[in-house]
C-alpha cells in the first residue's frame, strides 16, 4: 500500500532551464520568456545504432 500525500502535503518543484548560457528558474522569467519556454519542443537523439565487427 502507498500512501498519499494531500495537496497542502507536497513540495513544489521548480524547474531551471539554461538560458543564455547560464541556468535559471523559469518561475523567475518574465512573461514573454515564460511564452518562449512552454512553446519550445523537447528533441530526444536517437540511439546510435551498433554496426556489425
Amino acid at each position: 500500500m502507498t500512501e498519499q500525500l494531500s495537496d497542502r502535503e507536497r513540495q513544489p518543484c521548480e524547474v531551471w532551464t539554461r538560458v543564455m548560457g547560464y541556468h535559471r528558474p523559469v518561475s523567475e522569467f518574465n512573461k514573454g520568456k515564460k511564452v518562449e519556454h512552454n512553446e519550445r519542443q523537447m528533441f530526444v537523439e536517437p540511439q546510435a545504432k551498433k554496426e556489425a565487427a
